[in-house]
């Protein structure tokens, strides 16, 4: 099991102390198909991950101390959780959001490469039990999980490049990404700005416009984005919404969109 060792200054951002919480013994930290919104570092005690699987409750992992869990929901927000974490006994722990997140990857890159290795452990093992069950191998690149999300325009909404005039539409859903394609994931953002990008300041899946209830809509910077977002010249936390408005400038890396909506 892969070990996460988090010092103060790298566990939250602005030289914050940790975000330590307890569970008490025999307590849940998050049940299966909750909505992630942090991730946690053992500094005491044990924490058992369990899920539903074939009518019963299995223990798929015990973790200890500089284990990490819950850390799916920092690379894709509103991720509901995909197992139950239950607190073995008394349990010391280091939340972390994906704003304090970011920082930590910014400062320590091989905690992303830790990471990145405990997800392929994860497929793996995933695959083989998706393999036991169909009784054959199953090959992941004809599964359809790598098959582009087609997003629908929505033309009332939409990114307008200021330089160039080129308009961006945002799509039909909730969410709609923006950054640039990636050739080697095959991700496609809902809005590519890769067309004006010609110094590569954005990052792959740089941040999200959200529409929120009453028709208002906010910006969010993803985790791990390089270069920063701007709303009216404020540069965004990550993983934090700040609200957009009609004729407002949001900068993405180097580049000046003017956010536009029909009837403002």
């Amino acid at each position: 099991m892969a070990k996460f060792k988090v010092t103060s200054s790298e566990a939250t951002h602005d030289s914050l102390e940790p975000m330590r919480t307890q569970f008490p013994k025999g307590s849940v930290i998050f049940a299966e198909g909750d909505l992630g919104l942090a991730m946690y570092v053992i500094e005491t005690g044990e924490v058992e991950i369990r899920k539903h699987l074939g009518g019963a409750e299995r223990v798929l992992a015990t973790l200890s101390k500089g284990d990490f869990f819950g850390e799916m929901c920092m690379l894709e927000e509103d991720t509901p959780r995909s197992a139950t974490a239950y607190a073995v006994n008394d349990v010391t722990a280091v939340m972390i959001d994906q704003s304090a997140f970011t920082f930590i990857l910014k400062h320590n890159p091989e905690i992303a490469i830790r990471m990145m290795r405990k997800l392929a452990i994860r497929l793996q093992q995933t695959t083989d039990l998706l393999e036991e069950a169909v009784g054959h191998k199953v090959d992941i690149e004809e599964s359809g999980v790598n098959k582009e999300r087609v997003s629908v325009p929505d033309p009332s909404a939409r990114l307008v490049e200021i330089t160039t005039g080129i308009t961006f539409p945002l799509s039909e859903g909730k969410e709609t990404t923006v950054g640039r394609i990636d050739p080697v994931t095959g991700i496609h953002p809902d809005v590519d700005l890769t067309p004006v990008d010609g110094k590569r300041s954005i990052s792959r899946r740089h941040a999200r416009l959200r529409r929120e209830e009453g028709d208002t809509f906010s910006v969010i910077e993803d985790v791990g984005t390089m270069n920063g977002t701007f709303v009216n010249g404020v540069r965004l936390v990550a993983g934090r919404a700040a609200p957009v408005e009609a004729g407002d400038t949001v900068v993405f890396g180097t580049i000046q969109c003017r956010f536009e909506i029909n009837g403002d």
